[in-house]
């Protein structure tokens, strides 16, 4: 079993995310002694950002590790995101991450019945720390909203989100979110023999 472990805070050891996305591998880790997990730090090794010369596959070197990426991804049995809220949304690093697992003829294609996710058989859990509270369908809300629709289009149904907010208002908001969110993480089943 494989797992695919995101981190794109670009708060480091104060991270809200980061500290749930370690939590929620290691329960992994705890309940299927045999997962490899592959970790990407993508605000210390930031994707570039999708342009026309990345879509061209101009740069060989570029179109190359597009690929693994996009490799790394569909290998992946499970996938943990840490999708810190930023100005309403996510870091531009994870949204250059997604340009690269979302892509036609590979993760969906357009049929005559419309759009249909190739991407399926894998969970996606995502770890979202937000500063103040939006619940779960505040108008504001282009963070957990995008992400479960970018992740439904391709194909995965199984989506799990683990939710820290209100952490900006005090230390103790801070801690509260952070015990609950820690207490909201579910222990994987264990594969069947």
């Amino acid at each position: 079993m494989k797992l695919l472990h995101l981190d794109s805070s670009a708060l480091g050891t104060q991270s809200i995310t980061r500290e749930l996305t370690a939590a929620v591998v290691a329960r992994w880790q705890d309940a299927h002694g045999d997962l490899t997990v592959e970790y990407r730090d993508l605000d210390a090794e930031p994707l570039p950002h999708l342009t026309g010369r990345s879509l061209a596959k101009a740069d060989a070197a570029q179109a190359e590790a597009d690929e693994a990426t996009l490799q790394q991804f569909l290998s992946a049995d499970v996938v943990v995101i840490g999708a810190p809220f930023y100005n309403f949304s996510i870091p531009s690093t994870l949204k250059a991450w997604i340009d690269r697992v979302a892509i036609a003829g590979r993760t969906f294609r357009y049929t005559e019945a419309g759009p249909e996710g190739l991407a399926g058989g894998k969970q996606v859990i995502i770890v979202s720390g937000r500063g103040g509270q939006y619940g779960d369908a505040s108008p504001a809300d282009f963070q957990e909203a995008y992400l479960r629709q970018v992740f439904g289009f391709i194909g995965i149904t199984d989506l799990e989100i683990v939710r820290a907010e209100g952490v900006a208002y005090s230390p103790q908001h801070r801690a509260d979110a952070l015990a609950a969110a820690h207490a909201s993480i579910r222990s994987p089943l264990a594969k069947a023999a």
